[in-house]
C-alpha cells in the first residue's frame, strides 16, 4: 500500500511542468513587472516580480498561458522554458482614462 501511494504521489509531481520567463514591453524593451501571468482553464497563475521575471507550476494537460497588464494588450502563448514575452502597448485604453480625486 505505501509503495502504491508513493508510486502516484511521484507520478501527480512527474505530470507537472515548471516554466519560466520574462515579460517586457515591446516599445521599449523594459521589464513590465506585475503582469498577470495565468495558466488558461485553470486558477493558476502568477505575477511578474521587478525584474519582469515569472516562475509557474503548470498542471499537466494545459500549455497556454494568457499574459496581460493594465495599459498593454494581453496575449496568449505555450508554455516552455525560459520564455521571453513581449507586451505591445494598448493606445485605445489608455485614451479613457479619468483620475478622481477627493480632498
Amino acid at each position: 500500500m505505501f509503495l502504491a501511494c508513493l508510486f502516484l504521489s511521484v507520478g501527480m509531481a512527474l505530470a507537472q511542468t515548471k516554466v519560466t520567463g520574462t515579460v517586457v514591453s515591446q516599445d521599449d524593451g523594459q521589464p513590465v513587472i506585475g503582469a498577470s501571468v495565468l495558466v488558461v482553464g485553470t486558477n493558476t497563475g502568477t505575477v511578474t516580480n521587478a525584474d519582469g521575471q515569472f516562475s509557474l507550476t503548470v498542471p499537466a494537460g494545459k500549455k497556454t498561458l494568457r499574459i496581460s497588464y493594465v495599459g498593454m494588450e494581453p496575449i496568449e502563448v505555450s508554455a516552455r522554458a525560459n520564455m521571453r514575452i513581449m507586451l505591445t502597448s494598448d493606445q485605445k485604453a489608455l485614451d479613457e482614462v479619468i483620475v478622481v480625486a477627493f480632498g
